[in-house]
């Protein structure tokens, strides 16, 4: 059952991620970038090639979307397509030197907290950054199962 704290919550994050968005979306602008594009390039590890369905999957989008942004990565040089090494007619992607390059400075610029995060006590960055871990190791119920009977 979902708490009305949670739901607060949820509005409050969502609110600080949407007041910082016209300042990631310049960072990836100087860089040159789409939001598409930083984020296939944040999937993708250096020195690990990804099949394009596997990117698709980790991105949750379809692969023909994931086809138009591998291909403006290749134009960029960021990225570039090659036979899977297990199956030579999958496609896999693998970042270039420079998509490398690029890959730390997306994380570098746009991994900086908005000025409001940044502004809290230490203390409460910690609680917090604690808090929000706790919730991505936990598996949540879906509200089917909390509904459901258990079986006996």
């Amino acid at each position: 059952m979902e708490s009305s704290a949670a739901r607060e919550a949820w509005g409050l994050f969502w609110r600080i991620f949407m007041e910082d968005k016209r300042r990631r979306w310049a960072i990836l602008s100087e860089l040159g970038l789409s939001p598409q594009q930083a984020m296939a390039i944040s999937t993708l590890k250096p020195g690990e090639p990804m099949p394009m369905s596997a990117l698709a999957d980790a991105m949750h989008a379809d692969n023909s979307s994931i086809t138009g942004i591998v291909d403006r990565l290749e134009a960029l040089g960021l990225a570039e397509r090659r036979a899977s090494e297990r199956d030579r007619r999958v496609k896999a992607v693998a970042l270039t030197k420079l998509g490398e390059w690029t890959r730390v400075e997306v994380e570098r610029r746009a991994g900086q907290p908005p000025p409001r995060l940044a502004a809290l006590p230490e203390q409460d960055a910690v609680a917090l950054r604690d808090i929000l871990a706790r919730a991505l190791e936990e598996t949540p119920q879906t509200a089917e199962s909390a509904r459901a009977p258990s079986p006996t």
